[in-house]
């Protein structure tokens, strides 16, 4: 699913993805963050149903007023004083698909940091556990995207690590798409020592762990091609076109696959 620069060469080479993703960069950002994860028992029902209604009304995220009220629902559990893991992790979550989703870019950033914040503080909260690595870094992605020159440039090395940081815990998890942000970075900062072969083998990678991820296959093909491989290029498109959607993913599945028709078009 899934995804940083200066002046007009540097801004090409570091503008880069969404990561699948797509930044805690700003100095003062979660400069107090909880360690504790333990609700207090008698909010405990509160909690369980904000989880209950946010996940139903995300699954309906492509209508946006949807998708905002999923996050709105989450953060209305968010208690600075009682961190609550899922709660923070899923607000990341959800926060970065709807940056994703809306239209006005200020409005995305907003998301995007709201989303940056709250992976950081579920990454402390209980960094042993892929998600608040996996969220955080994906919005952090988002936010050098939109702003490559004041965070994306801050943001490499961040973005880098806890994408490291949820490999090393579970190198599946969300389809395998930390492998796809790395090598999106590869591919991205060429100048700043990126390179398209590494690039191909975290693609690689992921695909080997989740062959059903679109944005792996498209990004490979993407890489394939940029190496003048055409006729590899060529069968990662192939492969994207008959993989059915995962259910929980069939709106992003589809934009991976407009994608991917565009990339034909330059075979």
């Amino acid at each position: 699913m899934y995804g940083l620069l200066f002046h007009s060469k540097s801004i090409k080479a570091y503008n880069y993805i969404a990561i699948v993703i797509t930044l805690c960069l700003l100095e003062g950002c979660a400069s107090r963050v909880e360690t504790h994860n333990m609700a207090a028992p008698e909010n405990l029902t509160a909690i369980g149903d904000s989880l209950a209604a946010s996940e139903k009304l995300f699954a309906e995220r492509t209508d946006i007023t949807k998708l905002r009220e999923a996050v709105n629902s989450l953060g209305n559990a968010r208690n600075p004083d009682q961190r609550n893991f899922e709660v923070e992790w899923k607000f990341a979550k959800y926060s970065y698909f709807l940056g994703k989703a809306e239209p006005v870019e200020k409005d995305a950033i907003v998301a995007f940091e709201k989303g940056r914040d709250a992976g950081k503080i579920a990454s402390r909260v209980d960094p042993n556990k892929p998600d608040g690595h996996f969220w955080y870094g994906a919005n952090l992605g988002e936010l050098g995207r939109i702003s490559p020159i004041t965070v994306g440039l801050k943001s490499i090395d961040d973005i880098r690590e806890a994408m490291e940081a949820v490999i090393k815990i579970q190198p599946d998890y969300q389809g395998a798409s930390s492998y796809d942000a790395l090598g999106q970075l590869e591919m991205k900062t060429q100048l700043r020592g990126g390179t398209l072969e590494k690039a191909v083998e975290y693609f690689e990678k992921g695909i080997t762990l989740s062959g059903d991820n679109a944005n792996l296959r498209l990004h490979l093909a993407e890489a394939y091609l940029a190496l003048n491989k055409d006729t590899e290029a060529r069968k990662q498109l192939d492969t994207l076109f008959a993989t059915k959607a995962n259910p929980e993913y069939v709106n992003e599945h589809r934009v991976a696959l407009e994608q991917g028709k565009k990339l034909l078009e330059k075979l």
